[in-house]
């Protein structure tokens, strides 16, 4: 299973190449760039095209749609500015190409294992490598957002919409069955000592803690998901994101962003009329979860592969499902680690 340094761009400088960018360029505010009006201008999630890499610290690149060709910073360059690497930066002339730009790569803190939850702080999102494939159905569908945003509502109605093409997983549980509960239907049961031996071993996606009793999300049962040839829907932690964005799984990842205040508020009251939650947030509640959404999106915005704004259930799930529908209609870009 491939891991976070996917997120990395380590290029050969004898070909051309796709990546998608995870930040924000403007050659008119870069006093390290030789010539202003050489660089190339780019926002988050463009894709572009680089074709020479030759230069330590200045890429040739253009934007997929065409344009003109440009000057963007490498990776190494912009790992050093991110890290704030300043007596590296000391070292710029006025050579060609900024060629007087020395130092060491910094060396990027890697995960001990895929599996890890931690989110890495040290990650530098740069450049993705990424690839153009023909149409097709991504494996898993992933749902991300701060709590109170509707993820559980949209996940419900994909499930009714059409239970011949999505499904999803039984959480496990250390607690007891109740008397009206049979295994496997709202929750697989499992002994304590067992459950913390799968934790330990890796097999849980994310885990938790609840009222004494542990809960989970088994690796195994999104792949029996899969295998009845059903798109294995998941609201997950975005901790997750790091086991699950991966060939493996080949997911499609959406972020469902907090609407505004008032907007939050009305579908909390909804929510309980309709039964889907029992408890009435309070105003700060409400609050955190904006304040939460925002954080969501600057810290894991890279794994996403469409944002949308969840103020109304209806509009939502249709163009929820109207972007699930072009997957199969349309080419997509998708990181080089899934196709070679």
């Amino acid at each position: 299973m491939s891991g976070p340094e996917d997120t990395a761009v380590c290029l050969c400088p004898e070909r051309e190449a796709f990546v998608k960018c995870h930040f924000d360029y403007d050659p008119s505010h870069d006093n390290l760039i030789p010539c202003k009006e050489a660089g190339l201008s780019f926002t988050s999630g463009d894709i572009l095209q680089i074709f020479n890499q030759e230069d330590l610290n200045w890429w040739q690149a253009c934007h997929i749609e065409g344009g003109s060709a440009g000057l963007i910073p490498s990776q190494l360059l912009e790992e050093k500015r991110k890290a704030f690497v300043k007596r590296d930066l000391e070292l710029v002339t006025s050579g060609p190409l900024c060629a007087g730009m020395g130092g060491k790569k910094k060396k990027k803190m890697m995960y001990l294992t895929t599996k890890n939850a931690e989110f890495d702080r040290h990650e530098l999102r740069i450049y993705e490598e990424v690839a153009k494939v023909p149409p097709f159905r991504r494996k898993v569908l992933v749902l991300i957002g701060a709590q109170g945003v509707g993820r559980r509502s949209l996940k419900n109605k994909l499930l009714v919409s059409d239970s011949q093409r999505y499904g999803t997983t039984v959480p496990f549980t250390s607690r007891k069955p109740k008397a009206d509960e049979r295994d496997s239907q709202m929750y697989c049961f499992m002994s304590r000592h067992e459950m913390e031996s799968d934790i330990k071993n890796g097999k849980f996606l994310e885990h938790g803690e609840y009222d004494g009793n542990l809960y989970g999300t088994k690796i195994s049962s999104i792949h029996e998901v899969i295998e009845t040839s059903k798109i294995c829907i998941l609201d997950v932690n975005p901790q997750a994101l790091k086991v699950l964005r991966t060939s493996e799984f080949l997911p499609y990842v959406v972020f469902i962003e907090a609407p505004d205040f008032e907007v939050l508020k009305a579908m909390n009251r909804t929510a309980i009329e309709s039964g889907v939650v029992t408890k009435q947030l309070t105003d700060s509640e409400l609050k955190r979860t904006g304040d939460e959404s925002e954080r969501i999106k600057r810290a894991y915005g890279h794994y996403f592969d469409l944002c949308m704004v969840n103020d109304g259930l209806d509009a939502a799930f249709r163009s929820l499902r109207s972007a699930l529908d072009k997957l199969s209609m349309e080419q997509q870009w998708v990181p080089v680690s899934w196709v070679f």
